[in-house]
């Protein structure tokens, strides 16, 4: 190889590599549209009403978060509360459970600091259980209130959303007829926009819409599933402070045996 087929292949190579370097920037440059159109392309160009159906799902998101913290067991019926409480209706100790009960923020705790007053001593054969069971139907009919408050803004979402891309769509098909009605022909290049923005906003309208639904329908059945464990809790309270008081009358209708 010659010296001057050498500083030919130099040459060569330096122009490659400063082509490469200076088409660089163009070719970054290129991408960088490609993803702001990809957004443009998905969201907004769905026009305005996009930030309404934004705001939805931020609500969403939202709520589902705050429904998940405040809808636990620890919240409604901890394991720990329920076993002391029973232990101390199974000793008869009404006015000790009353007063754990009402030291507990739970829903478990308030419920029974509200009921176990009605307990009757005077009624050994049941303790007024029916007295203590309308309490605690009217504590769960006042709080199960305010806790459907901000599943039921779940529920909202789920039926302004298909609106709001129902309202875009209408938008859009406005746009649409206004654009033929002074082109005079229906040319789709100047139509797409229009047809676009009607499209986008009823899909993301049915993209909320749907897992507003579900996660309303699941944190319904999760409330309704911790209220009724407190209920059973409830239940086996006053079962067992029934079975200690009439113990004697249990253990007489129980034989011991057949005597030879």
């Amino acid at each position: 190889m010659t010296p001057q087929s050498v500083r030919r292949r130099g040459q060569l190579t330096a122009f490659v590599i400063t082509s490469v370097l200076a088409a660089a920037p163009a070719l970054f440059a290129q991408d960088a549209p490609a993803s702001k159109n990809a957004l443009n392309k998905y969201v907004l160009d769905g026009g305005p009403t996009m930030i309404f159906i934004g705001l939805a799902v931020l609500a969403l998101i939202a709520l589902s978060v705050f429904n998940v913290i405040n809808l636990t067991r620890a919240k409604f019926c901890p394991d720990d509360l329920r076993n002391e409480l029973i232990d101390h209706m199974a000793n008869c100790r009404v006015r000790s459970a009353i007063e754990l009960a009402a030291s507990h923020p739970s829903y478990l705790g308030r419920m029974m600091a509200y009921s176990l007053p009605n307990i009757d001593a005077t009624r050994p054969e049941d303790l007024g259980r029916d007295q203590v069971e309308d309490a605690m139907a009217d504590f769960s009919i006042n709080e199960n209130r305010k806790a459907m408050t901000w599943i039921n803004y779940i529920s909202l979402v789920a039926q302004a959303a298909p609106m709001l891309g129902l309202l875009g769509t209408v938008i859009g098909m406005v746009q649409a007829f206004g654009i033929l009605a002074e082109s005079g022909q229906a040319d789709p290049s100047q139509l797409a926009g229009s047809i676009s923005v009607a499209l986008l906003t009823t899909m993301w309208g049915l993209i909320t819409a749907i897992p507003s639904l579900l996660a309303y329908f699941f944190f319904k059945n999760k409330l309704n599933n911790l209220v009724a464990d407190c209920h059973h809790a409830a239940e086996d309270m006053i079962n067992a402070a029934i079975q200690t008081v009439n113990q004697d009358a249990y253990m007489a209708k129980i034989p011991e045996g057949i005597a030879v």
